[in-house]
């Protein structure tokens, strides 16, 4: 990869590098079956509703209708919600200040380029005090594309006014990586806080 005089913008992704993820698996099993919802019976309505939820193209309600509320439920939409926005967590505090290490330098532009429905997107950057470590915001909700397609990557790079191969992109899935990589994007496959302290480093961005 470029040393530190070459990059110009670097990606985050949020869920599995900073916070938990939104709507997973993990969170799925965890709200719905609180909430005694037949995960099996959900999941069979899941990835039709949430390839437009997840894109931008369709709202939270309206996605939860569809695999959710399908029936009817002794709780509301509302409630739902609330317990949907509790899942998400904090991950890896250490990324937090490697984040704020490289957001208060101002030597790097700084943004996301994440997977995310838009409302909960939004939720996640308001509920974690997000915004102020990030320039601008390449999530799904707001571009209609998803990680790994090349669109998603072609939009951010294009917002950024960076040269792909002077935009470096953290990722926890090695997937996503090869998509950036494939486009020209230099990137680190996020496994620990460690490891990315230590690939920063040896990029010259970042002194622990």
């Amino acid at each position: 990869m470029s040393a530190a005089s070459e990059i110009e913008t670097i990606f985050w992704d949020i869920g599995g590098v900073l916070l938990t993820n939104g709507w997973d698996k993990d969170q799925r099993a965890g709200v719905l079956g609180r909430l005694g919802v037949d995960l099996e019976d959900y999941e069979a309505r899941h990835d039709e509703a949430n390839f437009y939820w997840e894109r931008g193209l369709s709202t939270a309600e309206r996605f939860f209708n569809q695999t959710v509320f399908t029936e009817p439920r002794p709780f509301t939409f509302e409630e739902l919600w609330r317990q949907v926005c509790a899942e998400s967590k904090i991950l890896h505090p250490d990324c937090f200040d490697i984040l704020g290490a490289l957001a208060t330098a101002k030597r790097f532009k700084v943004a996301t380029l994440n997977n995310e429905s838009r409302e909960l997107n939004d939720h996640r950057l308001r509920a974690f005090r997000l915004r102020p470590y990030f320039n601008y915001f390449i999530c799904s909700g707001y571009v209609q594309e998803m990680k790994p397609n090349a669109a998603i990557y072609r939009s951010a790079i294009e917002i950024s006014g960076s040269p792909p191969e002077h935009s470096l992109f953290i990722d926890d899935k090695a997937e996503n990586c090869e998509a950036a990589r494939a486009l020209g994007m230099q990137a680190i496959h996020f496994e620990s806080p460690v490891q990315l302290k230590d690939s920063l480093a040896q990029l010259g961005i970042y002194a622990a």
